[in-house]
């Protein structure tokens, strides 16, 4: 599936909608570059899943949990920018978090490539202009 948004508010509302239908278990990997809108396709995410809209980078912390008050469901949101190895990789509690409470959003994904789960979600965000955003998403047949 592709769609072309025109503002960041489009985008949180197209990432709402794919939100609503991601159940525990499921990895989203993220493909794009810096200022692509990652983060902010992560708070759609996090809206459509019941959680709100209290999504911030996690490139300091490298993981941000946020919990539903309505479900069992935690959205892990990782950056794996700084991550180099699989020994880095182990440190940030990434295998951890894999289990069917949790859906992982990955930021920076092509730095893990091959840690990740044969069944991930590949979302590609790409830079159209200033405001516009193509987005891809690979994968899963629940989006197409």
């Amino acid at each position: 599936m592709k769609v072309v948004t025109s503002s960041p508010e489009e985008t949180i509302k197209f990432a709402e909608s794919v939100g609503k239908k991601l159940k525990g278990g499921d990895v989203i990997a993220y493909v794009g570059g810096l200022g692509v809108g990652k983060t902010t396709f992560t708070r759609g995410l996090s809206i459509g899943l019941g959680i709100g809209d209290m999504v911030t980078s996690p490139t300091f912390a490298l993981v941000n949990e946020y919990r539903s008050d309505s479900s069992n469901i935690m959205l892990c949101h990782f950056d794996m920018y700084r991550i180099t190895s699989s020994l880095d990789l182990e440190t940030t509690g990434f295998y951890d978090y894999m289990n069917d409470r949790n859906i992982l959003a990955v930021e920076w994904s092509e730095n893990i490539s091959d840690a990740l789960p044969e069944n991930t979600i590949y979302i590609k965000i790409t830079r159209l202009s200033e405001n516009e955003r193509e987005i891809e998403i690979i994968g899963d047949e629940r989006f197409e």
